[in-house]
């Protein structure tokens, strides 16, 4: 299975540290948020890795290359200088995927998800990994029935953790343009073919400096070890 780190956000929340790094490059305890993403992948046995990149993409590139350091082979979605949103982004990115199922990763999360297992999963159409509703996010996305199937609506929403197993087939249709996941996923859970499971451990969605900050606190506080 393939895996895809979407990492061609803007980082808007993040500024003015993004003005001249791309969000993925920050670093926390030393080291940059995308180089945590790579070896938690590599450690769960992915090894073809697609990464889509625009704003200072270039820079994302020069620091990852070909891969060969974390014993993984990478190919580039770039997308120019405006970021084409997720599911426009995965579009654009289905060339360089294939066309089995494949894993997408958003590369400002923190997460202790044991990602091997997510490469046993075969989805309908998506699969994705769910978690209780932060504070920042309180209203959730998606109910998960107990058939294991997500729902527009239910008694008890959850949150979206940004980690996905997806076909191909989701994005049929999916224009290699500006376009948020949110209607894609929407289309397909009215036809019941989306997935989840809930994931109750550690999540952090890295995506103000006060947030950055807090990782590299956890980072210290666990000499080193983190993952996703």
């Amino acid at each position: 299975m393939k895996a895809m780190i979407l990492a061609a956000g803007r980082g808007e929340r993040m500024r003015p540290l993004t003005d001249h790094t791309p969000k993925p490059l920050l670093r926390a305890a030393g080291k940059p948020l995308i180089e945590y993403t790579l070896e938690n992948l590599a450690a769960a046995g992915f090894c073809q890795i697609v990464i889509n990149i625009a704003h200072l993409g270039a820079q994302i590139k020069d620091y990852c290359g070909s891969g060969a350091r974390w014993g993984l082979s990478i190919a580039y979605s770039d997308e120019g200088e405006t970021a084409l949103e997720t599911a426009g982004g995965i579009a654009k990115a289905l060339p360089l995927l294939g066309d089995a199922p494949f894993l997408a990763v958003n590369a400002d999360i923190v997460c202790d998800f044991p990602l091997r297992e997510l490469r046993e999963v075969t989805p309908d159409l998506a699969h994705l990994v769910m978690i209780d509703n932060p504070p920042h996010h309180p209203e959730g996305d998606f109910a998960l029935a107990g058939s294991g199937l997500l729902a527009a609506h239910g008694e008890t929403k959850l949150t979206f953790s940004g980690i996905g197993v997806y076909r191909p087939e989701l994005f049929e249709g999916v224009p290699a343009a500006p376009l948020k996941l949110r209607p894609v996923l929407d289309r397909a859970i009215r036809n019941q073919r989306i997935g989840g499971q809930k994931h109750s451990g550690l999540w952090l969605d890295i995506g103000t400096p006060d947030r950055l900050a807090e990782f590299g606190n956890l980072i210290a506080c666990s000499n080193g070890a983190t993952s996703v």
